[in-house]
């Protein structure tokens, strides 16, 4: 029978995945096994190449938890699961042992900007209804924040060298509970954090995926960057924020390097 089709009521579906190679397995591989093996992954990749989902994007890893990695975005919750069998099946059996995967959809946040938010921004300004220049700037930032709203939900991701990926959760803890706080103390606080995050644009781009009841996580915080102090750099100004400060705690962390198939291959020496 069919597979069901599952889709999201807005946003899609996201996988990391990491592995390592069985070098020993490899080497008894035949040269034609491997040449084999890389077509099959060319396939995969070159079958979803983005921005959008799907896509399939490769990496190398680096700093020796992983080997190399995937990132895989599909709209249908099936598609997802069959792409992941896809690259997993491309590697002779035995070869390929996971590391680490992570599953979570893209999201809005809960604090997202309202209409109002944006009239009180321009209110900052003195630019208030009855404005000569009220209605052109409030439309403008309508339609800022629709596409920042439509791109969270459907990202388009970059082809920048370095991958930066880790889960976190907010604290439940005494006093330190994220979850007891209301809401306006918890915008007021996301919002400062997005401030810090902001001073990083062209040095970074970012998705944050939802993972609470799907992971042991209950975010997913995924960082493309073109160098790695960049990375350092952000993680560490951020977590001066109250919001990390206080309330934040943080998975393990990997970088990888963005690589097509036949790159990796010259690169892990398959």
């Amino acid at each position: 029978m069919p597979l069901p089709s599952v889709k999201l009521t807005q946003g899609v579906h996201v996988a990391h995945l990491f592995f390592r190679m069985d070098r020993a397995r490899w080497t008894s591989l035949s040269a034609e096994a491997s040449a084999s093996a890389l077509a099959a992954l060319e396939r995969v990749c070159a079958a979803h190449p983005g921005p959008a989902a799907p896509r399939v994007m490769a990496f190398a890893g680096v700093g020796g938890k992983a080997d190399l990695a995937f990132m895989i975005l599909a709209p249908e919750l099936q598609q997802l699961s069959a792409l992941q069998r896809d690259v997993e099946l491309a590697f002779p059996p035995g070869t390929l042992q996971p590391v680490y995967t992570y599953l979570s959809v893209t999201e809005l946040p809960e604090y997202v900007a309202t209409d109002d938010d944006l009239k009180g921004i321009l209110a900052r300004d003195g630019v208030v209804p009855g404005h000569p220049q009220f209605e052109e700037r409030f439309a403008a930032a309508q339609k800022r924040n629709a596409e920042y709203q439509h791109y969270r939900l459907y990202p388009e991701l970059p082809d920048w060298e370095i991958l930066c990926f880790y889960p976190m959760n907010k604290k439940r803890s005494g006093g330190d509970n994220w979850y007891s706080l209301d809401f306006e103390t918890r915008k007021k606080l996301m919002a400062g954090h997005a401030r810090t995050g902001r001073k990083y644009s062209g040095r970074i781009s970012q998705l944050i995926t939802g993972s609470t009841g799907l992971d042991d996580w209950e975010w997913g915080v995924t960082l493309f960057a073109h160098q790695l102090d960049a990375v350092k750099e952000i993680v560490y100004e951020m977590r001066f924020d109250e919001v990390s400060a206080r309330y934040g705690e943080f998975g393990p962390f990997y970088i990888g390097l963005r690589m097509d198939p036949a790159t990796l291959w010259s690169h892990l020496r398959l």
